[in-house]
């Protein structure tokens, strides 16, 4: 099970840190991703993140303002979200990598193979 929590709204040029926990699972062996579903659009990539840490991809439109990280003995990875515009507007997911559909860009949903129930982060401007 995933967990996502930490949206709400927020002013424009304001952050959030979203959180996912996961229980029932080996978190550590996973790779993780958010994901964004803005009203009225599909589900866009936002970043990833591999098993121990080491490595993060960004969508181009959050690069330089969020940062994904993990922490394992916690079994949570955060999303921390500055400099927020109102087209972040949008339900947040969080999703694990297991690694069984490596042949799927890291950005495509058909990589993801477990996906968490979204929490809302709304920008006002």
């Amino acid at each position: 099970q995933l967990q996502a929590s930490g949206g709400g709204l927020v002013q424009a040029g304001g952050s959030l840190r979203l959180s996912c926990a996961a229980s029932g699972r080996t978190f550590s062996n996973y790779n993780m991703g958010w994901f964004c579903q803005a009203p009225g659009k599909e589900r866009e990539f936002v970043a990833h993140i591999t098993r121990s840490g080491g490595n993060t991809i960004y969508a181009g439109s959050v690069k330089g303002r969020f940062t994904i990280s993990r922490d394992n003995a916690k079994n949570t990875v955060y999303l921390q979200m500055n400099s927020l515009k109102p087209e972040d507007t949008a339900v947040y997911y969080c999703a694990t990598d297991q690694g069984i559909y490596y042949s799927q860009p890291y950005y495509s949903e058909r990589r993801y193979d477990f996906w968490g129930q979204g929490t809302e982060v709304t920008v006002s401007s």
